[in-house]
């Protein structure tokens, strides 16, 4: 039986892996300094990023919340595998062949391995099943919406034939037991044991960011299928429908380029706009859009301005219209701004690609206003404006939603286009949208975001950590955080005497002093991984300091100018020491007869501080 992992393999897959590139995969990364990137922070809810990610180091902190790690605590935390799993993933990104040590611990695989797997299984099954006789009548399915034998491919849409068994069947001789296939939602219990939960139907895998097969989506084309026209995967360890969007893997890129996602309703919604062009696409699964899908979009993105935008498509049905209320709820918590767009003659992204083509697709996004617009509409079109009661009912209703604007320079422009809308006075609806904004509790401040938005609250996890915004503002303590800043992010490159002789004298602040005993006790500053492996050696409660201090924004333009400012400030140290020791002497030789020999020997430990100092000084010049 395997062992445990190697841990010279260990080290080499975390060195040879990017975590920029793996968290990069659910978080849009920024540039935010030298060897520094910045995105949403993916462990809790926040406005402006403070998810600090820095590749060199292999490292991440969170200034928020405190969370912070290497590639493979990200993996663990995310996705719930355990070190050996994580360890595995990423070896195999990479094409890299582990090696097991015979006599250890064998390799731990938690039961969520073995549910992507037989998804993974599941969907190579029914992507095969496609190309059978049997599967004609979805082949014809497919064609007649206008998707050819590339489109399936590239969606990866498959077919599950109409047998009881097939699926279930083909997996067991794979390895996988019928619990397994049950726990994955793959199979239905029945009387005389499990059989296959889709039957007769053409199927979407659905991925998660990450690109891993996690359930399915199923429509029927059978007439006598008496289930619903779609059916989904139920809720599994590894399948939540309020958190997945369908197409996410596909669009991701070009969502965080552009800053823009196009919310539609539908698996073949979103493969139309994909196929015309609008890449951006994704769509719910069996679900109504709510809160949860906004924290995963919002990371994504990089929703950290008012920059980007998110367009609904909804039909102008009853329907359309309850749904995009419903949206309208939840869409405040983004940054971005947020529109409507429906299709001509309420056509769908996919008919109406059918209808007129891939242009028709692009343009409906040019026909997209405002949401807090379209939600305007919504709210009066049920009164008649041609009398004053139908005004004053229709202005009712629609106050509230612009006094839950919380720009304010958006606020008073809607309410001249709400005036518009009724044709009633300005300062009539204004005092309106005011009464409605008290009457809620404050209006704007319990409103969307914006403008005024504030920073990111504090995180109130029951303990007192030692931050650097604790750190008292003076210039001891600005040199020596600085210092062991540099040193902790950059010390590979500096000379390692110098880094040694600032490391060995004692620190002044006690949080500090902490952080460079682990960081001077460090093994091999040359290994890839050093400076996260400090940081774990820090005691509490100064760990957390620590980690901000590998993750924070050194201030320079360049890596050489930051490895010629961190060996300024570790000299700086040096030096410290240097008139700390001047000073003592200087003292003690009033205290002792001039000729005496304590008094000799102090005044020739003078003179070598004297030269070791010019020496330092010739040496930074």
């Amino acid at each position: 039986m395997a062992g445990r992992i190697r841990q010279a393999d260990v080290d080499e897959v975390k060195a040879r892996t990017n975590i920029a590139d793996i968290i990069g995969e659910r978080v849009a990364l920024k540039s935010a300094g030298v060897g520094s990137m910045k995105g949403l922070c993916p462990f809790h809810d926040e406005r402006s990023p403070s998810f600090n990610v820095r590749p060199q180091a292999g490292f991440y902190h969170c200034f928020g919340c405190g969370e912070s790690g290497d590639v493979y605590s990200f993996l663990r935390a995310m996705d719930h595998v355990t070190f050996t799993e994580a360890v595995e993933r990423l070896a195999g990104r990479i094409g890299y062949a582990l090696h097991y040590e015979d006599g250890g611990a064998a390799p731990e695989h938690t039961g969520r391995a073995r549910l992507y797997a037989a998804n993974a299984a599941a969907a190579e099954f029914f992507r095969a099943q496609l190309m059978t006789p049997e599967a004609d009548i979805a082949r014809r399915f497919l064609g007649q919406r206008g998707f050819d034998a590339g489109a399936a491919a590239h969606f990866g849409v498959g077919f599950a034939p109409k047998g009881w068994e097939g699926m279930t069947k083909a997996l067991r001789t794979q390895g996988f037991t019928d619990e397994e296939l049950s726990s994955a939602g793959l199979v239905s219990q029945g009387q005389r044991g499990v059989y296959d939960r889709f039957r007769g139907r053409v199927v979407w895998p659905i991925r998660d960011v990450t690109g891993q097969v996690i359930g399915f989506g199923a429509r029927k084309l059978f007439d006598d299928d008496n289930g619903p026209k779609y059916l989904n995967t139920p809720e599994t360890t590894i399948y939540k429908k309020a958190q997945v969007l369908y197409g996410l893997d596909l669009a991701k890129r070009e969502v965080s380029r552009q800053h823009q996602v196009v919310v539609v309703e539908g698996y073949t919604d979103v493969m139309a706009c994909h196929l015309a062009g609008i890449t951006t696409a994704i769509a719910t699964c069996g679900t109504a859009f709510g809160s949860d899908h906004i924290t995963v979009l919002r990371r994504v993105m990089g929703d950290d301005s008012t920059a980007g935008e998110v367009v609904f498509t909804f039909d102008p049905d009853a329907a359309g219209q309850k749904a995009a209320l419903r949206a309208f709820a939840d869409a405040k918590r983004f940054n971005a701004q947020t529109y409507v767009a429906t299709g001509p003659e309420g056509l769908d992204p996919c008919d109406l690609r059918l209808a007129r083509g891939d242009g028709a697709v692009r343009a409906l996004l040019e026909t997209k206003v405002p949401m807090v617009e379209f939600v305007l509409d919504q709210r009066i079109s049920g009164y008649d404006l041609r009398s004053v009661e139908g005004r004053v009912g229709a202005l009712r209703t629609a106050a509230p939603v612009v006094a839950e604007l919380r720009d304010p320079l958006l606020q008073p422009e809607y309410v001249r286009v709400l005036a518009r809308r009724l044709g009633m006075d300005t300062e009539d609806v204004r005092r309106e949208v005011e009464r409605a904004g008290r009457s809620s509790g404050g209006g704007r401040r319990d409103a969307s975001p914006g403008a005024a938005e504030p920073a990111n609250p504090p995180i109130d996890d029951g303990t007192l950590r030692v931050t650097l915004a604790t750190l008292p503002r003076t210039p001891e303590v600005g040199l020596e955080r600085g210092a062991v800043m540099g040193v902790l992010q950059f010390g590979h490159r500096m000379d390692p005497s110098l880094v040694a002789r600032a490391l060995d004298l004692p620190f002044r602040h006690p949080a500090l002093d902490a952080v460079r005993i682990a960081v001077r006790d460090a093994a091999g500053m040359q290994r890839p991984g050093w400076a996260v492996d400090a940081v774990a050696t820090v005691r509490e409660p100064y760990r957390s300091l620590a980690a901000e201090l590998l993750a924070a924004d050194f201030p320079a333009l360049s890596d050489d100018e930051a490895v010629s400012s961190a060996s300024d400030l570790a000299r700086r140290l040096v030096m410290r020491g240097f008139d700390r020791e001047k000073a003592e002497l200087l003292g003690a030789i009033q205290r002792v007869p001039a000729e005496s020999e304590e008094g000799r020997t102090i005044r020739l430990r003078l003179r070598e501080l004297d030269a070791q100092r010019q020496a330092l000084a010739d040496e930074a010049s």
